[in-house]
Order: structure tokens, then C-alpha cells, then sequence
């Protein structure tokens, strides 16, 4: 895997109408995660644990996942730079996830951004606001709202909770976007976020998890993303389409990529690996190798805004030969 730095860069018009195949520069990945579940500090992680999983039996990523073992599986890749994800990591201690990431990102040049843990209906919220913002590499946070696990369930997600909403208001406050993940049937929701709050950047995770493949599901899936991307204020990551006991395919997974581009367009999506999670489907070249082939006929100035650009400016990514924010110290791992 490249180590060249991965500054933005605007694209031509003669990038915009060429078509060159598949992509062959720099990537960021937008979403992915490092952990090591032997400290600790991850109760889905530890041994005995078996919480329901959307890809079923996960017992293969409860392991030490690092940078290097990051570069290891995208080494066919020009990846520049990752943005970190929050892990679940122990709930009692959301600053001490950021200060590992962080941590992380000063020994080993990754990640280059991070989507910090906060839980925004807690009553110390915005005491927690207040560090993660404080962090260096922090650009974002993330907070599962829960909510139906089914389109016919009833009831609704925390996104429409008013003392969630309050903790929501103030990423505003501190320039944080928000990461959301959450089943596309709860995006009516979402959409009112967007509406209420539009100074707040909202990054769908995962596609808005299109996990029901039959032809009424995905047009439902559709029918939901196209009225969420209405709003100028969101933006999506492709990723997490694995299907359980299914490997990765281009073909079980072409039409969702491009109607995600076609929906949100090349400034508004980016691509990301979600690794080490999604090593449970296929292998980084199985996802990156399908996200380039679906993409071949595009522009070039199409395929860096998804590679590279769209991630670069969302997270404003931080590379070697840029002069980082101020922000706590980033210890190293203890």
C-alpha cells in the first residue's frame, strides 16, 4: 500500500469527460476500524460474546487488527489515508477510544481522520462533545439511534427522541458532522434531522444498509435513499454490502453502487472498506477490485471525487505534509 500523501486535487474538464477504466489512483477509505480485543475494552469483542450480527457468526474479526495488518490487506491499493470508526468500545469511556485512535495515528501514519464515540441523550453529552472536538483528527461522531430492526415494526429510533435531539444540536456547536447508521426504513427520521438541524453534515454509513435483496426490498431501499438525499446537508458512504454466508460479488452488488452514485452523486459518496468487518464477506481486493470494475465507465474526475476527493473533504483527512490542528496529545498505546 502507497504512503504518498493524498492532498485534493481539482479535477479538469478533461478529467470530467475522460473515461480511462478502472480506477488506479488514490484512495481514501472512508470507514474502517482498528482494535485489539485482548485489552478489553470491547464487550462484542471478547470471547464468549455473541451479540446478533447483520453477517452472522463474527468470531473471525475478534482478533488484533492493526494499521499493519490494514496494510497487509490493501497492499494491492494506493490507499493514502483511512478515516477511523468509532468500535463500540466500553461505553464508560468514550475520550479513552479517540486518545487509542489517536495513539494509533501517531505511531503509524493511520488513520488520518476519526468518527469519535458520544452519546448524545446522556447527561454528560456535552462535556464529551467538548473533548472529542478537541482532538486532532476528530471530524465527526457516531451514535447508533437503534429503533426497528424490521419495516413493519413499530416505533421509532432515538433520532426522534428531544433530549437525543438536544445532544444533536450541538455538533453544530463544535463543527462535528454526524455518522449515521441506521436501516433505510428509519430514514423518514433522518430526514427530519436534515431538516432541523441543516448545518449539520449528515454521512449515511453502510448504504443505508440494504440488507433485504429481493426486488420489493430494494425498491423500498430506493424509494427511502432518494427522498434522504434530498436534503443538500447528506452524504453516503458505500460500503457494508455483504450479505450473510454469501461471498462479496460485483453482481450481487452493481445495481446498489450505481444508484447510489447516480442518487447522491460523485461529490456526495465515497467508497470505504469497512475492515476488518467486512473480511467476513470478502477480501479488500474483492471490495475494492468490484467498487473499480462498477465504476470503469465513469469519468476520471468521477472516480477520484468517490476514491479520494468526496472522503478528503468531508474529513479533511490529515496527511504527512500537512500541518495538523491543535488538539490534546496523541499518546502513544500503553
Amino acid at each position: 500500500m502507497s504512503q504518498t500523501t493524498g492532498a485534493a486535487s481539482s479535477t479538469s474538464a478533461a478529467d470530467d469527460a475522460a473515461i480511462s477504466g478502472p480506477w488506479d489512483g488514490p484512495i481514501i477509505d472512508a470507514h474502517q476500524h482498528f482494535w485489539e480485543p485482548a485489552a478489553g475494552h470491547h464487550p462484542w469483542l471478547a470471547p464468549e460474546a455473541n451479540i446478533p450480527f447483520r453477517y452472522g457468526n463474527y468470531d473471525a474479526i475478534k482478533r488484533r487488527y492493526l494499521p499493519p495488518d490494514y496494510r497487509e490487506d490493501a497492499a494491492a491499493h494506493n490507499v493514502v489515508a483511512s478515516v477511523y470508526i468509532e468500535t463500540e468500545w466500553d461505553p464508560d469511556d468514550p475520550i479513552g477510544e479517540t486518545r487509542y485512535a489517536s495513539g494509533i495515528a501517531a505511531e503509524y501514519g493511520l488513520p488520518n481522520a476519526i468518527v469519535a464515540q458520544a452519546w448524545l441523550d446522556r447527561a454528560d453529552a456535552e462535556e464529551v462533545l467538548d473533548a472529542q472536538a478537541a482532538f486532532a483528527l476528530v471530524r465527526s461522531v457516531r451514535h447508533k439511534p437503534g429503533g426497528p430492526q424490521h419495516p413493519d415494526e413499530p416505533g421509532r429510533t432515538l433520532m426522534s427522541d428531544e433530549r437525543w435531539r438536544r445532544g444533536y444540536e450541538r455538533l453544530g456547536r463544535h463543527g462535528l458532522h454526524f455518522d449515521l447508521q441506521t436501516p433505510w426504513w428509519n430514514l423518514h427520521e433522518a430526514c427530519l434531522l436534515a431538516r432541523d438541524f441543516p448545518d449539520t453534515l449528515i454521512i449515511l454509513n453502510h448504504s443505508g444498509l440494504p440488507s433485504d435483496r429481493s426486488s420489493d426490498g430494494l425498491k423500498a431501499w430506493h424509494k427511502a435513499v432518494a427522498r434522504f438525499v434530498e436534503f443538500p446537508n447528506v452524504r453516503a458512504k458505500i460500503s457494508g454490502l455483504g450479505q450473510p454466508d454469501r461471498p462479496w460479488t460485483v453482481a450481487d452488488n452493481r445495481w446498489i453502487v450505481q444508484e447510489l452514485v447516480a442518487m447522491f452523486g460523485a461529490e456526495r459518496a465515497m467508497f470505504a472498506s469497512n475492515f476488518p468487518v467486512d473480511s467476513l464477506c470478502g477480501s479488500f481486493d474483492d471490495i475494492f477490485n468490484g467498487f473499480k470494475e462498477i465504476t470503469a465507465g465513469l469519468s476520471r474526475g468521477k472516480q477520484r471525487k468517490l476514491f479520494h476527493d468526496t472522503a478528503r473533504e468531508t474529513y479533511r483527512t490529515v496527511h504527512a505534509d500537512d500541518k495538523a490542528p491543535a488538539g490534546p496529545p496523541a499518546p502513544r498505546r500503553g
